[in-house]
């Protein structure tokens, strides 16, 4: 599916703000109401928009530590560790990589000794042969 320049304009309004009117988004691409309901219906059914989600506040992302788990799964364990880290509700992401580890998990947890137990938790879980982790210390660039 091709998107046009009016349609990347209309996915970058709704990622700084899903829940923006439809109102709100045609003043600001300069196109009626009826075109940006038109195209939003038309990018959610080719499935360019997958779902609408919320990005959490700055300041609640300040109190949380984040870090970085490099999963390495025994031989078939990967969709089992999977299945397993779907469960945890710190696991705010979980990437598949290539090269000497298997996943990388994006944690977050409220202070270092909740983050400490819940990467030892993860170390712990069937099928992982061991972990390494790195603590977030700044985001410095998300788009």
């Amino acid at each position: 599916m091709t998107i046009d320049h009016a349609d990347r304009s209309l996915l970058a309004l709704l990622t700084e703000n899903a829940r923006a009117p439809v109102a709100e988004l045609s003043r600001k691409l300069g196109l009626s109401r009826t075109t940006v309901q038109s195209r939003l219906e038309r990018l959610e059914r080719r499935g360019v928009i997958a779902g609408y989600t919320t990005r959490l506040s700055e300041e609640h992302e300040k109190g949380l530590i984040k870090a970085h788990v490099l999963i390495t799964a025994g031989p078939k364990g990967a969709s089992k560790t999977e299945a397993e880290l779907r469960k945890i509700a710190e696991v705010q992401a979980l990437y598949s990589v290539s090269g000497h580890v298997d996943m990388i998990a994006v944690i977050a947890a409220p202070s270092i000794g909740e983050l400490d137990r819940l990467i030892d938790h993860i170390g712990a879980l069937d099928g992982v042969e061991r972990t390494m982790s790195s603590i977030i210390l700044s985001t410095r660039i998300q788009r």
